[in-house]
C-alpha cells in the first residue's frame, strides 16, 4: 500500500509518499519562512497563495523522487483541518482533483491525528498510549485508545505552549519562529541566575490536567519591563522559562495519569512542533522513567508539519477501510476527541 500525503494547514507546503511498511519513499517540505518573516508570524493570505503557487510542482517532484506512477498509489490523503482555512482548502482541493483523475480513494485527515500517529510511523508504538500534543496552536493530553478513538484528559484553557515559546522569544528580540531560537540560548545560560528569575506555574498541582500559559507570558513581559536585556540576561530568562514549562507539563501529566487506568499504558508519545525541543524531551524522559513509561518523540524533521505524517495517517485509515467522498469539507476547527472528558 502506497499513499500520497499532502499537508497545507499552516505555513509549510509538504508532500510525501509512504507505504504500509513504514517506508518514507519521498518527502518534501517547502518552508514559507522568508515570506512571513517581516510580519513576525504567519499571514493566512500569504500562506494560502504560497501553497497555491507551489503545491502542484511539489507533488510532481515528490512522485518523481518516489519513483512510482500515480497508478501505483492506493490512495490520496490530505489535511482537511484544523488549520488556516485558505491553506487547508488548497491542499484538500488538490487531493480531490488527484483522486478523481486517478480514481484513487480520498482520505481526509485530521491534522492533529496525523501528529498523534507519527510515532507509529517511526517507532511502531502499540495501542493504547498516552499522548502529549504540544504545538503552536494546541496543547492537549489525550488517551489514544485506538485509531479514531481519543479521550481528552486535559487541554489549554487559553494559549498553546508553542505560541508561548514564540511570544516570549519575540519579547526578547529573537526572530520568527522564536521557539527554536529560544532553546539555542540555553547553552549560554547561568543556572544560578536563572533560578533567581521568579515565574509563575499556572494551575500547578490543581486536581485536573488542563493547562494555562497566558499568565506566564504576562509574567515574562513584566519581568522584562522597559529594559533592554543583555545577551546573558536573555539566556538566563530562556532557561527560567524552559524550566517553568517543563515543570508545568510534568505536573499536568502526573494528574492525567491519575485519571486513567495505566495498567496497559507503557508509552508517552510527545508530538507536535514543540516535541522538537530537546530540553523538554530530556525532562519528560526523566519523568517517564519514574513512572515506568517509555517516552517517544518523532525525529525532529517529523515533529513539525510534514507530508509523511499525513500519508501515514492515510495508511492507518485506509487499512481500516475509512475513505471519504468528494463532498468532504475543509474545516478550520476539528477537535481530535469526541467531547468526552
Amino acid at each position: 500500500m502506497k499513499i500520497l500525503g499532502i499537508e497545507t494547514s499552516c505555513d509549510e507546503t509538504a508532500v510525501a509518499v509512504v507505504d504500509e511498511n513504514r517506508n518514507i519513499l519521498a518527502h518534501n517540505v517547502l518552508s514559507q519562512l522568508e515570506e512571513h518573516l517581516p510580519f513576525g508570524g504567519v499571514v493566512p493570505e500569504i500562506a494560502a497563495r504560497a501553497h497555491l503557487d507551489h503545491l502542484d510542482g511539489l507533488v510532481a517532484r515528490t512522485m518523481a523522487e518516489a519513483g512510482i506512477g500515480y497508478d501505483e498509489l492506493d490512495g490520496i490523503a490530505a489535511t482537511a483541518g484544523p488549520g488556516l482555512i485558505g491553506g487547508v482548502m488548497v491542499g484538500l482541493m488538490t487531493a480531490k482533483a488527484l483522486a478523481m483523475a486517478t480514481r484513487k480513494p480520498l482520505i481526509a485527515i485530521n491534522h492533529l491525528e496525523a501528529h498523534a500517529l507519527t510515532a507509529r510511523l517511526t517507532n511502531e508504538i502499540a495501542l493504547p498510549f498516552l499522548l502529549l500534543l504540544v504545538s503552536g496552536g494546541h496543547c492537549q493530553i489525550l488517551l489514544v485508545r485506538d485509531i479514531g478513538d481519543y479521550k481528552l484528559l486535559g487541554q489549554t484553557i487559553d494559549d498553546a505552549v508553542g505560541e508561548a515559546f514564540d511570544k516570549v522569544a519575540k519579547m526578547i528580540g529573537l526572530p520568527y519562529p522564536g521557539g527554536p531560537h529560544l532553546e539555542k540560548l540555553l547553552v549560554h545560560a547561568d543556572p544560578v541566575a536563572a533560578a533567581k528569575i521568579e515565574l509563575p506555574r499556572p494551575l500547578l498541582k490543581k486536581k485536573h490536567a488542563d493547562f494555562s500559559f497566558a499568565g506566564l507570558k504576562t509574567a515574562v513581559r513584566q519581568f522584562i519591563g522597559t529594559r533592554i536585556l543583555s545577551e546573558q540576561e536573555k539566556a538566563d530568562l530562556a532557561l527560567a522559562f524552559h524550566e517553568c514549562v517543563a515543570e508545568i507539563l510534568i505536573d499536568r501529566l502526573t494528574h492525567a495519569l491519575g485519571m486513567i487506568d495505566t495498567s496497559n499504558i507503557s508509552t508517552l508519545v510527545v508530538a507536535g512542533g514543540v516535541a522538537a525541543n530537546q530540553y523538554l524531551c530530556r525532562e519528560l524522559k526523566t519523568f517517564c522513567a519514574t513512572k515506568d513509561l517509555t517516552m517517544v518523540a518523532p525525529p525532529i524533521k517529523l515533529c513539525t508539519d510534514n507530508g509523511a505524517m499525513i500519508a501515514w495517517a492515510g495508511v492507518e485509515k485506509l487499512q481500516r477501510g475509512e475513505v471519504h467522498n468528494m463532498d468532504v469539507a475543509a474545516r478550520p476547527r476539528w477537535p481530535l476527541y469526541s467531547g468526552e472528558k
